[in-house]
């Protein structure tokens, strides 16, 4: 299967871990990509949009959902929220959900009422952690 891994970049050496897992398991494995030099976490924001913007991160990603069979959400507690999902791992579980992805979701869908409703709709399978429960 071609699994997309979906999330905060804040999580991305947890997506790693996950791309090996995945691989020995026998999938092939899309990751998001995590720009060297770019201070994702700057109070401004400039930096990652600019390299949003100028290097089609977005779009890159979209692409790669779109050969994909399915998506792995990486969601982890960030902040005071837990099993965290933001605004651009929404749109991308959305797009899945449109191309008819298989939507596979790491932890329990976090409490987020302004998207509590259709992140239900989507239909996700939560993993509950384990990715042996991929298939």
């Amino acid at each position: 299967m071609k699994i997309t891994i979906c999330g905060s970049i804040k999580f991305f050496d947890e997506m790693v871990g996950f791309q090996k897992q995945l691989k020995a398991n026998g999938h092939e494995v899309f990751m998001p990509i995590k720009v060297v030099g770019v201070d994702y976490w700057s109070e401004d924001g400039k930096s990652r949009i600019e390299a949003k913007k100028g290097l089609g991160l977005v779009n890159e990603h979209l692409n790669k959902i779109e050969k994909s069979d399915a998506i792995l959400v990486a969601n982890y507690t960030k902040g005071d929220i837990k099993n965290y999902i933001g605004a651009n791992t929404f749109i991308e579980m959305a797009f899945a959900h449109h191309n008819g992805n298989k939507i596979f979701i790491l932890n329990p869908l976090p409490n987020q009422k302004y998207i509590n409703d259709e992140l239900v709709s989507f239909d996700g399978i939560v993993l509950n952690g384990d990715l042996n429960n991929i298939k």
